[in-house]
């Protein structure tokens, strides 16, 4: 399946993997933000830019490594997408 260059890819992936990543930085922060009983509370944005972050890496194996364009494009416009509502929501 990954070795297919399509649009659905792109954006099942560009959907996937930031959200993962998003719930991986709650749970962490959830876990490990207490510091010496006080509690490590960032600003609501960053844990979503973290995770609209993580799909540069996809984006740049598909579209440099492997010159998929489609699924790059698929992984850019979720991106996109995803920041914007990062933005307007939080």
């Amino acid at each position: 399946m990954l070795n297919k260059d399509r649009w659905t890819l792109g954006i099942v992936i560009g959907l996937v993997l930031p959200v993962l990543v998003y719930g991986l930085v709650l749970l962490i922060l959830k876990q490990y933000g207490h510091v010496e009983g006080l509690l490590y509370l960032p600003r609501p944005r960053v844990p979503g830019l973290v995770g609209v972050v993580s799909n540069l890496f996809p984006f740049r194996f598909f579209m440099v490594n492997k010159k998929y364009d489609r699924t790059g494009r698929g992984i850019l416009l979720v991106t996109f997408v995803m920041t914007l509502l990062v933005f307007y929501f939080f």
